[in-house]
């Protein structure tokens, strides 16, 4: 019988998990999640599976958030009838978040294919409904944390808590290879870990001496400084105090899920000790507003739950629901906070909220969750001076601010403590989830302890592991790659499409008179018919 793992997600990038193992006839994945960043790496959630759906036995997933979670709706519509094996608290989430997704997706197209009637281009559908993500739900199977299940013959799995989210889990997969090896094949996925200090979880937990460990890496490369929840809440605190002054308005880009929960217990409990203003805080994401409410059902199970509910019940939060009650914000006189999805400003209502103010100087943006290549908080983060926003050029001249406290991920000394714990690793880790830096990062910290460089492999999108044969190296699948490695998890043509229209437009706007405009545009009209000679 022959064993291999295929990577069809998270390769050289931190979105799209998804990881295909066969064994024999079984065939199962651990996690199916939506690519997000740049647009050439989204457009590969709208194109087929690199499998067939309907020939998946089963799905193991790690935890809620949407590039873990976010294709399992087109998974089942497409043909999918296996039960999904996950933590309570993440099908709780999942219960809100992937129609939530759905109707991101609605609302997107529908949007989109009104500029495609106007430029003559055809239509496109969602790649799954509000109905098709409620549908999915139907599939999904509990389980608890440190309790084997077996869900195939030769098969059997171990969720194990790995500290990211409400219900993330490490996931312990033993597969009986049908040959004479010592054991059974013993294989051990992340997921996503996380960080020394959280508000709600405990310090994550996994199994040791193993064969395989697919590690995430989003952090391989990045050190940060010892912290606590008080030195945490003191950073906050600052950034808070100066967004404030002179009738400042302070916008959060947040992750509904978890991010958005430890921010506001902590802004919560800063306007308890009365260290910030007292202002309106807007919590405007009618997903983070449910994914709270899940948190609340779960304050029991939580490291400060209590405290949490206790805030949440002040009623200091003001929650917008409504698409009018959004946009209301807007006429709001004098100081305040919005904590508004999406965290990586690509979708979702920040959107709204970045193209109203990131014009005005007394608006500070703060970004505190990951900023994947080619989204717009990545290019906010880089000191852009202008982007483009629903098609309109928008000025920045709000503060951007990054406070990397709040990130859900270990960094990499953390990382590479975690997978020092979980040795020895005979046989091969591979590292995931993570972009170049990330992974030559992580790389370098596990060879410096020890393991043995040529074992721990950085594979690209859609390449295969042949987890029984006597030296472990990936190989491409015999199919087109869905994309070239070089594009993977870096700015695309769109991106630099965007720019150029915005550097065009400073040209223009720099220039001393009409005369000198057009000399401008002659000159690139010229590169353009150099480039069609």
């Amino acid at each position: 019988m022959s064993i291999t793992l295929s990577i069809h997600g998270a390769a050289h990038t931190v979105t799209g998990s998804c990881y295909l193992l066969q064994a024999g006839e079984t065939r199962f994945l651990v996690d199916c999640g939506m690519f997000q960043g740049a647009k050439t790496l989204k457009a590969l959630n709208y194109a087929d599976f690199p499998f067939e759906p309907a020939e998946i036995d089963f799905v193991l997933l790690t935890h809620a958030h949407i590039d873990h979670s976010g294709l399992i709706p087109k998974l089942v519509k497409h043909g999918f009838e296996g039960p999904i094996y996950a933590t309570h608290g993440t099908i709780d989430l999942l219960s809100c978040m992937l129609p939530d997704a759905g109707h991101i997706q609605e609302f997107e197209v529908e949007h989109l294919n009104r500029r495609n009637a106007q430029r003559g281009r055809p239509e496109v559908t969602p790649i799954y409904t509000v109905a098709d993500a409620e549908a999915s739900l139907r599939a999904f199977s509990p389980v608890a944390y440190d309790a084997w299940i077996d869900p195939a013959e030769g098969v059997r799995a171990r969720f194990w808590n790995a500290g990211h989210i409400l219900g993330s889990a490490s996931i312990e997969v033993e597969i009986d290879s049908g040959v004479k090896l010592p054991r059974k094949l013993r294989l051990l996925f992340s997921g996503d870990i996380g960080p020394d200090v959280k508000s709600f979880h405990p310090a994550p937990d996994s199994p040791e001496n193993l064969d395989y460990l697919i590690c995430e890496a989003t952090y391989g490369s990045r050190e940060r400084a010892p912290m606590t929840v008080s030195a945490r809440r003191d950073l906050l605190a600052d950034e808070v105090n100066t967004a404030l002054n002179k009738n400042g308005v302070l916008i959060f880009p947040t992750f509904a899920v978890e991010r958005t929960q430890e921010l506001l217990a902590d802004l919560l409990a800063l306007v308890e000790q009365k260290r910030v203003r007292d202002v309106p805080i807007f919590l405007d994401s009618p997903l983070a507003i449910r994914a709270t409410e899940v948190f609340l059902d779960h304050a029991d199970n939580l490291e400060n739950g209590d405290e949490f509910r206790r805030a949440m019940r002040a009623q200091r939060v003001r929650t917008t629901e409504t698409v009018a009650e959004s946009m209301m914000i807007e006429r709001v006189d004098g100081s305040h906070i919005i904590v508004a999805a999406s965290g990586m400003c690509d979708a979702g209502r920040i959107r709204h909220h970045l193209k109203n103010r990131l014009w005005r100087e007394n608006t500070t943006v703060i970004m505190v969750g990951y900023q994947a290549e080619g989204t717009l908080g990545r290019i906010l983060q880089s000191g852009a001076k202008a982007v483009r926003i629903q098609g309109e050029e928008i000025k920045v001249r709000a503060r951007i601010r990054t406070l990397d406290v709040y990130s859900g991920h270990a960094d990499g000394p953390a990382l590479a403590r975690w997978v020092e714990d979980r040795g020895p690793v005979m046989r091969g880790t591979i590292l995931v989830h993570g972009e170049e830096d990330g992974l030559a990062g992580l790389h370098a910290r596990l060879a410096d302890l020890g393991l043995d460089g040529e074992r721990i492999f950085a594979p690209d999108l859609d390449e295969v592991f042949d987890l029984l044969a006597e030296a472990p190296e990936a190989r491409r699948r015999p199919a087109p790659r869905r994309l070239q490695p070089e594009t993977v998890g870096r700015p695309d043509w769109h991106n630099d499409l965007s720019m150029l229209w915005l550097d065009i437009s400073e040209q223009l706007e720099g220039a001393a008179d009409d005369r000198a405009r057009k000399v401008v545009i002659r000159r690139l009209r010229r590169a353009l018919e150099n480039e069609r000679d």
